[in-house]
């Protein structure tokens, strides 16, 4: 069999959740389960998570999973409905739509549910992807308000740059001030908002990537925030030999030997998950030790450097990312975000569940 394997931590999940609680205040805490628990396993999540107040994902299939396997908190559909007969399957799974635009009022302006929704109404504060511009909170915040098939409105907005050092007050303080009149309820904290900035929790906050043990900010390890990894990407040794000086590795020859050395092939590429732009000096982990990728990552393996490892053999043990790796180290390394690499884990890559 084919060494490589994830393993995804149930103990971590939960424990990243708690530390969600804390930070979250009085504030409930939706935790956010898109994407497959972001490759975590909706399963799994169910269970890591079953503290949480509420769920948000994205789909209707993936709300109705849920329900399917027992989950009587609330459901936040991040996207809302994506048609008119969405929304009596809203009402029949009990969910929470988010309403951004004018389609959506009408829809369920035309078709009230027999169960009238309790409903998040969403605007744009500045980020300028979805949600009602904030100058037409007059006509669109009375208009839902009065809607029969409307049970509760929940005010909610998403910030653009929680982690960056413009921070949340340019996006926050417009939203509140502005909406302040309706005294609703009201939610716009997301994970680099929840861990910086305590103002922003309202009363539902939605951590996402915090949840699965990496860190939303560029200059703070998950480890420094309290987080711990909940999926551990590991492989072995396939294969060691020995490059002398100006030898290249790999397709393209991207990497040249500046010295005799050891390489060793690792049974991982990027058709399980790990990233194909990732260049020559990534990090990764040998016998619990760390080195670097060597030259281009192919479909089914990639190349490190044993230089300095020389036990090592076929068979020795690999990390991609986990407890000695930090998928964040890993993403940085590639320009990309923990979050692509942890929801990119092919289907093809086995996984353990532990404890």
């Amino acid at each position: 069999m084919r060494p490589i394997q994830a393993r995804i931590s149930i103990g971590a999940l939960a424990h990243n959740l708690r530390v969600a609680r804390r930070h979250a205040g009085t504030a409930r805490v939706f935790a956010v389960v898109k994407a497959n628990a972001y490759g975590h396993g909706l399963s799994r999540a169910r269970r890591a998570f079953a503290a949480a107040d509420g769920f948000a994902v994205l789909t209707l299939e993936e709300a109705a999973n849920l329900r399917l396997m027992g989950i009587e908190q609330p459901i936040l559909l991040l996207e809302g409905f994506f048609a008119a007969d969405e929304v009596a399957s809203c009402a029949e799974l009990d969910l929470w739509p988010v309403l951004h635009h004018a389609a959506q009022l009408d829809w369920l302006e035309r078709s009230p549910p027999a169960r009238p929704l309790s409903v998040f109404l969403k605007f744009d504060s500045g980020m300028h992807r979805l949600g009602f511009p904030l100058d037409t909170h007059r006509d669109v915040v009375p208009r839902v308000r009065q809607m029969p098939g409307v049970a509760s409105v929940t005010l909610m907005t998403h910030f653009a740059q929680a982690d960056e050092a413009a921070g949340t007050d340019w996006q926050l303080q417009p939203f509140l001030a502005q909406l302040a009149d309706y005294r609703l309820p009201w939610s716009s904290a997301n994970s680099a908002a929840l861990l910086r900035y305590p103002d922003t929790c309202g009363d539902w906050v939605r951590p996402g990537i915090m949840l699965y043990g990496a860190s939303p900010f560029a200059e703070v390890s998950a480890a420094a925030l309290d987080l711990r990894p909940a999926m551990q990407l590991t492989s072995e040794l396939i294969s060691v030999r020995a490059i002398r000086v100006g030898e290249g590795v790999g397709y393209g020859q991207l990497f040249r030997a500046e010295r005799d050395m050891r390489v060793g092939v690792v049974a991982c590429g990027y058709a399980d998950g790990y990233p194909r732009h990732a260049p020559t000096g990534t990090p990764v982990a040998v016998n619990g030790r760390h080195t670097r990728t060597l030259g281009r990552v192919s479909m089914d393996m990639l190349c490190v450097d044993l230089s300095e490892f020389p036990e090592a053999v076929p068979g020795s043990p690999v990390e991609l990312w986990g407890e000695t790796v930090p998928v964040d180290a890993v993403a940085a390394a590639a320009r990309t975000t923990s979050y692509e690499l942890l929801c990119a884990l092919a289907a093809r890559v086995p996984v353990e569940e532990i404890d």
